[in-house]
């Protein structure tokens, strides 16, 4: 079951939705997943999106780096999404917390899954709180280096095809500091 909590219109007929829920369950053109350089989705969000989509979703991404190599910050991978009932899977590689220059790599896996997904002309995108789970990437910090990666990605891309951005997360206490971050941004919203 999902929910959303915080839906905030923004310029341009945008929309950003703060949804607690099932990412794997996400009917928008792609989801994002928190992956690892190698693509090789074991744990976290990335098992659960191998478990829901199938094993052609991690086959598709063995052959991504066959022909590509490693995905990177600022570099994801797309894929097809098998199963799920997403169009797509963006590959996005969030930092490990403690290696160094944090902030700045989460702004580059957000910024470029959003790139990706413009360059594919994508109209919805639903992703989680990359980097925020096993990676260790502090909870309040994480939201706020995401949500200024979508931010400042939809105001300087005014044509983007993205007309809709999910946070989609599963765990009540990472919706809670989601939604405490909207609300600092916009004192006026309200669940």
């Amino acid at each position: 079951m999902t929910r959303v909590v915080v839906e905030q219109p923004l310029a341009g007929g945008r929309t950003l939705r703060l949804v607690y829920g099932d990412l794997t369950e996400e009917h928008v053109d792609a989801i994002v997943n928190a992956a690892n350089a190698h693509l090789a989705h074991g744990g976290g969000v990335a098992g659960a999106i191998v478990r829901r989509g199938g094993r052609e979703v991690q086959v598709e991404s063995d052959a991504w780096v066959r022909e590509h190599g490693p995905a990177t910050h600022d570099r994801p991978a797309l894929t097809g999404a098998g199963r799920l009932p997403c169009r797509n899977v963006i590959h996005a590689v969030g930092p490990v917390w403690g290696e160094g220059d944090e902030d700045a790599k989460l702004l580059a896996a957000v910024t470029g899954a959003l790139a990706l997904a413009s360059e594919h002309k994508l109209e919805s995108l639903a992703m989680p709180a990359i980097s925020t789970g096993i990676f260790g990437f502090p909870k309040e910090r994480g939201a706020r280096v995401i949500l200024e990666a979508i931010l400042s990605f939809l105001a300087s891309q005014p044509t983007s095809s993205l007309r809709e951005i999910h946070i989609t997360l599963i765990d009540e206490p990472s919706v809670a500091v989601f939604a405490e971050e909207l609300r600092r941004r916009w004192p006026a919203q309200k669940e």
